[in-house]
């Protein structure tokens, strides 16, 4: 089974977590083909901090 690589462009530390495409092309420069993006434990904080409150708002529909 092969690794996958952050796919952040100029990044290649080992993948994390995936985080869906949308969310993630609001905060990185990324190929708008991708649906899901995989990324590296830096770059998933970076995504946590510049989506926080779009995910909030996201999780306020839930109910």
């Amino acid at each position: 089974m092969s690794e996958k690589n952050c796919e952040v462009p100029g990044c290649t530390n080992e993948s994390f977590k995936t985080v869906p495409g949308d969310l993630a092309k609001k905060v990185f420069t990324l190929d708008e083909k991708l649906t899901k993006v995989h990324l590296c434990k830096e770059h998933y904080k970076e995504y946590k901090k510049g989506t926080k409150k779009e995910r909030a708002m996201n999780r306020m529909d839930w109910d």
